[in-house]
């Protein structure tokens, strides 16, 4: 299996490819179209801004290498959120647009921003992404901006405001949390992923 993790050029790029590593597969860390396209499998990390991201991905010129691509795609973060069609942070910036929805910012009331640390997520039982997931598994968060709950939704966590803590559409997978950082249960989720 042909694994790529698209360089965004952030910091978790390397904890990503170890984490993969350590399942026993390879991953090349990598910005080029041509090898983006000859993947089986491809990872969107994020770490930062959106704005800045987009502009990367722009200059690469990989933004519509991702929107069509028809491998199976893991987004991790801010790279989830880049799959909506829009973010509240840096003036609304346009992003990737898989999905209608904008990633908005998180209003916790009195909780504080950045949402980091372990929280639950909940889903329904059945999809393979779940194998060996017990239901309210905890994982590794650090972000300040969400995907609201929508059709594509397949786990939500709670953080002041209900979330989407995992979405699908087709092809295009996306986790809120980090499950490079997430310990045994994040390993399994990114074992699942990689065989589906």
């Amino acid at each position: 299996m042909y694994i790529v993790i698209v360089d965004t050029g952030c910091a978790n790029l390397t904890s990503i490819k170890v984490a993969i590593n350590n399942l026993g597969y390879n991953a090349t860390i990598t910005s080029e179209s041509s090898i983006i396209l000859k993947s089986n499998k491809i990872f969107l990390p994020g770490v930062g801004t959106a704005s800045a991201v987009m502009d990367l991905l722009s200059k690469k010129k990989i933004i519509n290498v991702i929107r069509e691509c028809k491998q199976t795609i893991l987004g991790i973060c801010l790279g989830m959120q880049l799959f909506c069609a829009s973010s509240e942070e840096s003036n609304g910036v346009k992003t990737i647009g898989i999905i209608k929805t904008p990633a908005l910012r998180l209003k916790v009331n009195n909780l504080s921003l950045p949402h980091i640390g372990w929280n639950q997520i909940t889903f329904q039982k059945g999809h393979a992404l779940f194998k060996n997931i017990p239901n309210n598994s905890r994982f590794y968060f650090v972000h300040s901006y969400m995907v609201p709950i929508n059709k594509y939704t397949l786990s939500t966590t709670n953080y002041g405001i209900n979330f989407s803590s995992i979405i699908q559409k087709d092809n295009f997978f996306g986790v809120q949390f980090h499950p490079e950082k997430s310990g045994n249960i994040g390993s399994q989720l990114l074992k699942n992923f990689l065989e589906i």
